[in-house]
């Protein structure tokens, strides 16, 4: 038996790189999938390529109504919704340290990083709580722990997301939801990394203690998560980083 038979899941940010990775491998262990995104062609390939049941549905998330959209949109076309990945993420060039951010900037990436997720979560608890059960997936970023320069937005709303995560676990623990986070560190991106130089993969390889991560990684870490062999794990960050979180690797000395 596949190990998402019989889950609806929605995955959001899922026209590219993680979030279709996860996409995929879900409708391939047997979950029905609304991949969701701004780029409908892209959509489209993605559910092309899912070997299993895969809709998509444009949404962006930035808008109030996109939660309910996407939530009635999986219960309409599957009956019912069991699994939500918050995999979407804004990222601003204007980011900076706390004196450069603009309120644009910090109202943008707060609301479709940590906003637009919990509107996802009040959606779809509900439809969880009535199925019998549940899993919310939000996907962090080690920037979280480890803050990098200059990204003052980015980080606090990825900090934001894994505190939101700790208070889902606790709140909708009696009704069969579990929520936990995945804190990825730097994940090889098929079109950033397509020319990856000898010198920069030496760099990258030196901050870790294994390979370099790739999204399937992700998205094997998001499968556990989701399915029923992770019953009993609820309100945890997992790092998903090559082992760059136990050790300052060779790289930073």
């Amino acid at each position: 038996m596949a190990r998402l038979d019989g889950e609806v899941a929605i995955v959001t940010g899922s026209t590219s790189g993680i979030g279709a990775e996860v996409a995929r491998l879900f409708a391939s262990e047997g979950a029905a999938v609304v991949v969701t995104g701004r780029n409908e062609e892209r959509g489209a390939r993605v559910v092309e390529s899912a070997q299993g049941r895969a809709t998509f549905v444009a949404a962006d998330l930035a808008s109030p109504e996109a939660a309910d959209v996407l939530v009635d949109a999986a219960v309409d076309r599957f009956g019912s919704l069991t699994v939500l990945v918050n995999n979407a993420m804004e990222s601003d060039a204007r980011d900076g340290t706390v004196l450069d951010v603009s309120d644009e900037t910090w109202q943008r990436v707060l609301t479709v990083n940590v906003v637009a997720a919990a509107r996802l979560c009040r959606a779809a608890i509900p439809k969880m709580a009535a199925a019998g059960h549940g899993s919310i997936v939000n996907v962090s970023s080690k920037a979280a722990q480890r803050a990098p320069h200059r990204l003052a937005a980015y980080i606090a709303s990825k900090g934001a997301l894994e505190a939101l995560t700790r208070s889902i676990a606790v709140d909708y623990a009696e009704q069969g939801i579990r929520c936990n986070t995945l804190s990825p560190g730097y994940v090889l991106n098929e079109h950033r990394d397509a020319n990856l130089s000898d010198e920069r993969r030496d760099q990258l390889e030196g901050m870790i203690l294994t390979r370099l991560t790739e999204a399937r990684d992700i998205a094997n870490a998001a499968l556990y998560l989701a399915s029923r062999e992770a019953e009993v794990v609820t309100g945890i960050v997992l790092p998903v980083d090559g082992g760059g979180t136990a050790a300052r690797g060779r790289t930073l000395g």
